[in-house]
């Protein structure tokens, strides 16, 4: 393959995904057209269908990437030797809120930003039938928590955020 090619392919990705997200930031997905993105990207039409079908190939491929990103925060994270998982993912929110704010108007009703939930320490605090619904409640209260923190602007500190989390879990030992 043409090395040349393929770099300015990704600068044509870069810059498509780049607009993508500024957009979302003004409007809500399905008001977006494939005009609005390529004149904010400087594009051709023509550039903008080589490389995605739409705009909605355009956004779950974005979301798949933001989702992708978020898990490495935790590729190599020891729950037993490190500071909270909390902790980490409230720093990395408040370093990164378009990051979020992105992801969470991408993602379906069905997904859940958090990834790196440990059910073992489940299956130590509950009995495996209440499992499946500790968990599913633990990571829909999650993400209200976290996009009612980025709607509010992150103003209490990611300490503040890790221990609102913690509290939850107080006591169940």
């Amino acid at each position: 393959m043409n090395t040349k090619n393929n770099k300015r392919r990704r600068e044509s990705q870069e810059k498509i995904e780049k607009a993508f997200i500024m957009l979302l930031q003004e409007k809500e997905l399905k008001e977006i057209t494939v005009s609005d993105l390529i004149k904010k990207a400087e594009l051709n039409r023509s550039t903008f269908y080589a490389n995605f079908l739409d705009i909605y190939d355009l956004a779950d491929k974005t979301r798949e990437k933001l989702e992708h990103e978020f898990s490495d925060l935790f590729a190599d994270y020891d729950y037993f030797n490190e500071e909270s998982g909390a902790l980490i993912m409230f720093r990395h929110i408040k370093e990164n809120p378009i990051f979020y704010k992105t992801y969470f108007k991408l993602c379906y009703e069905d997904q859940h930003l958090v990834s790196y939930y440990d059910p073992k320490r489940a299956e130590q605090e509950l009995d495996n039938v209440a499992i499946k619904y500790h968990v599913e409640f633990f990571r829909n209260g999650l993400n209200a928590i976290i996009k009612m923190w980025l709607a509010g602007g992150c103003k209490e500190s990611p300490e503040e955020m890790a221990a609102v989390i913690k509290s939850e879990y107080r006591g169940r030992r």
